[in-house]
C-alpha cells in the first residue's frame, strides 16, 4: 500500500468540517527529514506539527511571544495532557493541514481538539486533544485566561452536537 488514499481512512461526516462550522484548518508542511527510517512521519513529529499550527493560529489572532515571560500573557501556559491516536501513516513529504478547535474553555484551562489531515481536510492521519493551563509568570500557578483570549477561544468552540 503505497498510495496515500489506500493507507488513510477517510474521516466520517461527524468528524469532518466541510461547511466550516467549527475550528480552523491550518496548513502545515511535512519535510523529508520529518520521516523515520521506514519513510513514515515519525510519531514525535505529529505533536510538533500540531503545536506549530496552534501557535500560527494564535499569531493570527494577534497573540505573540517575544521571549519575555512576564509579558507573555496567555502564551505563558503549559501542557497538562496530550492524547493522540495515530490512524494512518503519513508516507511522504508535502502539504498537509491541522484542523484545530476548542473542546472546552475553562477559567484557567483549555482543551483543544486536533486532526492532522490532508491539506483539504478530507483524510485524517491522527487525532487527539491537548489540555493547556494558563500560568502566572511570577508564581507559575494557574491564572485566568484574558478576556481577549477567551473571546477568540469561543470562536473556535465546537458545539455539543
Amino acid at each position: 500500500m503505497t498510495a496515500e488514499a489506500e493507507v488513510a481512512a477517510p474521516i466520517s461526516s461527524a468528524d469532518a468540517d466541510p461547511d466550516g462550522l467549527y475550528g480552523r484548518l491550518m496548513p502545515v508542511t511535512v519535510h523529508f527529514d520529518d520521516l523515520d527510517s521506514l519513510g513514515m512521519l515519525h510519531n514525535a513529529r505529529y505533536p510538533l506539527l500540531v503545536e506549530r499550527a496552534w501557535n500560527e493560529l494564535l499569531h493570527g489572532y494577534g497573540f505573540t511571544f517575544d521571549g519575555d515571560w512576564a509579558a507573555a500573557g496567555d502564551f505563558c501556559n503549559v501542557v497538562r495532557e496530550l492524547r493522540i491516536s495515530y490512524e494512518a501513516p503519513v508516507a511522504r513529504p508535502g502539504d498537509y493541514a491541522v484542523h484545530l478547535w476548542v473542546e472546552r474553555l475553562g477559567t484557567t484551562g483549555l482543551t483543544y481538539g486536533f486532526r492532522l489531515c490532508s491539506a483539504d481536510g478530507e483524510v485524517t492521519y491522527a487525532r487527539g486533544t491537548r489540555v493547556l493551563v494558563r500560568l502566572d509568570a511570577g508564581t507559575l500557578r494557574p491564572t485566568p485566561w484574558s478576556d481577549r483570549f477567551r473571546a477568540c477561544g469561543r470562536e473556535l468552540l465546537r458545539s455539543a452536537e
